[in-house]
C-alpha cells in the first residue's frame, strides 16, 4: 500500500486474507464471523490505521449520521463561538459530534451548507437564518423526523422550533438605563442589513424606551454598520452632528467594539455607552462597559436540548423559546450628561 494513501476496506481484507465482505461483517457486527477472524480483522485495522467511512455506511443502511449540523453567520464572532460550545457540550453526552460552517449571512451559502449536512444525513440541523433565506426546502426533512432548530433568529417558510434572546426587552432596558441617567440624545449604532431580525427587535426596544420617556424619535441619531470599521465611522458621524448624542446604544458586540474604538481615538470620555452583547475585556475598559448581556450558553443548551427532545420522538407543536437578557452595570452607561449639553 502507498504510504500517502489512506487504507481501505480492501487493504484490511488483503492483510488478513479474507474477503472485504467478511471485514465489513466484523466491523459492523452484522453477520457471522469466528472469534479468530474477528481478532485478526481488528488487529489489521489497528495496524493499518483504517477508519471506517461512517457516512457511507449510514447512507447505505438508511440511518442517520452521529453528527449535528450547525450553520452560523460568522465563525469569528465570539458570541456564536460560545453558543456552539454549549451545543457541543450538551450533545456530547449523547455521542453526537458537532459539525459547523459559516453562511456569512448569505442565503445561497446557507442553502449550500444545509444541503451538504443533509447529504450526510445529520441527526439534527441547527441554523442561524440569513436575511432573505427561504427554509421551505426543509419541510420534507422535518416531516420525516429530522429535528430542525432555528437559533438566534426565526426562519422563513418553515414552522419549527426557534431559540431567541429577549432582544426587544433587553434593548429597552439598556436605553431606559441611559434615560434614567439623564440622557435624551441617545444614538443607535445598529447592524446591517436593516431587515435583520435581531436589529429590528433591538431598534424596536430602543424606540419603545424613548416613547415611554416622551423623547422624540430622531432619525438623525440612527446609524448602521456591518463590521467594526463601519461602526467606528458611524460613531464619528453621530458625534459630528450639530446636536450630537450624549449617549450611544451599540446594537451588538461588533458594533460595541467600533463605538469604543472611535471614542478612544477621539478621546471622548464624556459619552455614555450601553452595548447589546458582552465583549471580551469589557471590565478592563475605562470606564468599564455597561452591557445588555445575552446568555449565549443558555441559548446553545436550549437549542441542543430541544433538538434532542425532538430526536427522542417529541412531535408537539413547534415553539419559540425566549432566553432572557440582563443588564450588567459597569460604569460606561452611568456617565451623566455633560453640564454643557444639559437641557
Amino acid at each position: 500500500m502507498a504510504a500517502n494513501r489512506r487504507p481501505t476496506l480492501a487493504d484490511v481484507a488483503r492483510e488478513v486474507g479474507v474477503s472485504a465482505k467478511t471485514v465489513s461483517r466484523v466491523l459492523n457486527e452484522d453477520g457471522p464471523a469466528s472469534a479468530q477472524t474477528r481478532e485478526q480483522v481488528l488487529a489489521a485495522v489497528a495496524k493499518l490505521g483504517f477508519q471506517p467511512n461512517l457516512m457511507a455506511r449510514n447512507i447505505r443502511i438508511g440511518g442517520p449520521d452521529t453528527t449535528i449540523g450547525l450553520v452560523i453567520p460568522d465563525l469569528a464572532n465570539p458570541f456564536f463561538g460560545a453558543v456552539a460550545r454549549a451545543i457541543e457540550d450538551t450533545v456530547r453526552e449523547r455521542g453526537l459530534t458537532l459539525l459547523m460552517g459559516s453562511s456569512a449571512d448569505d442565503p445561497e451559502r446557507e442553502r449550500a451548507l444545509t444541503d451538504k449536512f443533509l447529504a450526510r444525513r445529520v441527526s439534527i440541523l441547527i441554523v442561524v437564518p440569513s436575511v432573505g433565506a427561504d427554509h421551505s426546502h426543509l419541510k420534507s426533512h422535518r416531516t420525516a423526523g429530522l429535528p430542525v432548530i432555528f437559533l438566534d433568529r426565526p426562519g422563513v417558510g418553515l414552522a419549527t422550533d426557534s431559540i431567541v434572546s429577549s432582544n426587544r426587552a433587553g434593548a429597552h432596558d439598556g436605553v431606559a438605563h441611559l434615560i434614567a441617567h439623564g440622557h435624551r440624545r441617545i444614538g443607535f449604532v445598529g447592524d446591517l442589513p436593516v431587515k435583520l431580525y435581531t436589529r429590528r427587535e433591538r431598534l424596536a426596544g430602543y424606540r419603545s424606551a424613548l416613547q415611554e420617556a416622551d423623547i422624540p424619535d430622531d432619525r438623525s441619531l440612527l446609524a448602521n454598520a456591518h463590521n467594526q470599521q463601519g461602526a467606528e465611522a458611524a460613531t464619528a458621524q453621530l458625534l459630528g452632528l450639530a446636536d450630537p448624542p450624549t449617549a450611544l446604544f451599540a446594537g451588538n458586540n461588533i458594533m460595541a467594539l467600533g463605538v469604543v474604538a472611535e471614542l478612544a481615538r477621539s478621546k471622548r470620555k464624556d459619552i455614555a455607552v450601553v452595548a447589546f452583547d458582552d465583549v471580551s475585556l469589557a471590565e478592563a475598559l475605562e470606564p468599564a462597559l455597561t452591557v445588555v448581556a445575552q446568555d449565549a450558553e443558555e441559548l446553545g443548551r436550549a437549542a441542543a436540548t430541544t433538538a434532542l427532545t425532538r430526536l427522542d420522538g417529541d412531535r408537539t407543536r413547534a415553539r419559540t423559546i425566549t432566553v432572557p437578557t440582563h443588564l450588567v452595570v459597569r460604569g460606561s452607561g452611568e456617565l451623566p450628561v455633560p453640564a454643557s449639553q444639559e437641557t
